[in-house]
């Protein structure tokens, strides 16, 4: 958790985001609005980051995306949906929340996968390409006709060619949305291919679809079946059910370890995201065991007071004292407390436990050891603040409490390098220059920091995805 964790989200206007919405593919109908003019809120939070890249790690391996650098981000979102962009699989939050098993994520990222794998993103846009080509001949053979009809005085010839205009606007957009619901089926088959070949079910994925189905009868809403960019839910069900049940590992469940992890997730993000009555609902529907204990902790922590927080949380170290993440949580408790020197305790505690040697925790860690105000503190809080970021260049946050500690030693240069990579990675390209070009005033010419400003003034172009 942290400065910029689930409870403190950051917009995302990176490479991966800025695509055309008529190129980004979803996991339902709807495209995410943020794809193109508004930027998508990120989450960061360790423990669920680890959690879904573990879920998607043998379906990758699966599609032969093992090597290919796809990353899962975490999206603020309320709604069940899911979509792909450049190498990034984006989640909803509201998606996880929703979802009772591992299996109807990993479904999902399944879905998404066979996206990535078919090369889906880029077909789209070529297919976008050509049907523009044609809508705008079309549409110019239209506009020549009604300006014909015009100079002939003949009206009907006029009205139409821009009938054809208008009529040339409407294919393209019925074909694009055509070729989408093709392609739709094709990461649906796809995903079924990757369930089968690491053993697990796809009864999560009808699942999913049933859920669409429902709100869409819910919703007492007509939908064209030619207007919409996906196969209609039933149609999707239909088509994939039978082959489902055919998979030996159609009625294999998930691990109970995972699923306790799930559920801990689930109960994290209402938590977090959500107002307190329907994170108590979550809670009581968790039947008590750990998951709503650590859900409640989560609460008592947010709304409640630290010494109750900080009873609950160490209840939840008797019964899993290794559990990083119980760790995590306890530090941040300590941090409201204002109690920092032992807040660091219990981050280094969860960095060490920590499988995945997450950045994020070795931030936290390095800004517990910077609160403290203590001297012999700067040294080693600046050393794991570095060695977080190194891991986890996108903690935006990281970067503040790096050149906090920068300036405190004195190392000016350092410091204004740290902010200009902040900035740079939040998309304030300009800010970033200048800063950069200010770091190099104070250091070495030719030394790696020196290096690093110079790559920062000379780029013209985001981040890579």
């Amino acid at each position: 958790m942290g400065k910029t964790t689930l409870r403190h989200l950051r917009d995302f206007s990176r490479a991966a985001c800025s695509v055309l919405i008529a190129a980004v593919v979803a996991v339902t109908g709807s495209q995410p609005a943020s794809a193109q003019n508004r930027n998508v809120p990120i989450v960061r939070d360790a423990e669920i980051e680890a959690l879904v890249s573990e879920y998607a790690r043998p379906i990758l391996k699966a599609a032969g995306l093992a090597n290919s650098g796809i990353q899962i981000v975490l999206v603020n979102d309320p709604s069940f949906n899911a979509f792909v962009a450049g190498r990034r699989i984006f989640v909803n939050t509201g998606a996880l929340v929703a979802s009772e098993t591992p299996n109807e994520i990993i479904g999902v990222l399944a879905h998404e996968a066979g996206h990535i794998a078919g090369g889906h993103q880029q077909r789209l846009r070529d297919q976008i390409a050509r049907a523009q080509t044609i809508a705008v001949v079309a549409g110019l053979l239209g506009m020549g006709a009604a300006l014909g009809g015009a100079v002939s005085g003949n009206r009907g010839a006029g009205q139409a060619g821009m009938g054809v205009a208008m009529g040339s606007s409407e294919a393209a957009r019925r074909s694009i949305l055509g070729y989408q619901r093709t392609e739709e089926v094709t990461a649906d088959r796809a995903a079924m291919r990757y369930l089968e070949s690491t053993g697990q079910s796809a009864k999560g994925m009808l699942t999913t679809f049933s859920r669409f189905q429902s709100a869409l009868a819910l919703s007492g809403t007509r939908v064209d079946p030619y207007q919409i960019s996906h196969p209609m839910p039933r149609d999707r069900i239909a088509n994939l059910t039978t082959l489902a049940e055919k998979s030996p590992h159609y009625n294999k469940t998930d691990p109970d370890n995972l699923q306790q992890r799930h559920d801990m997730m689930r109960a994290k993000i209402a938590a977090f995201t959500g107002s307190q009555a329907a994170a108590a609902r979550l809670n009581r529907r968790l039947s008590g065991g750990p998951a709503a204990a650590y859900g409640d902790a989560i609460n008592t922590f947010l709304r409640g007071n630290p010494a109750s927080a900080l009873q609950k949380t160490e209840a939840l170290l008797q019964s899993m004292p290794k559990n990083p993440y119980f760790h995590e949580l306890k530090g941040e408790v300590l941090m409201r407390a204002n109690r920092p020197a032992e807040a660091a305790k219990s981050f280094a505690a969860a960095t060490k436990l920590d499988p995945n040697r997450s950045g994020i925790l070795q931030i936290l860690y390095g800004q517990a050891l910077l609160a403290t105000g203590k001297p012999e503190n700067l040294k080693p809080a600046t050393t794991a603040l570095r060695q977080g970021l190194e891991r986890d260049r996108e903690f935006i946050n990281g970067y503040q409490s790096l050149a906090r500690a920068y300036g405190q030693a004195g190392q000016i240069g350092d410091a204004e390098l740290a902010t200009a990579e902040g900035h740079y990675y939040s998309g304030n390209y300009q800010d970033a220059m200048i800063f950069a070009a200010r770091a190099q005033q104070r250091l070495q010419r030719g030394s790696p920091s020196w290096i690093r400003a110079q790559d920062i003034i000379s780029s013209r172009q985001k981040p890579k995805s």
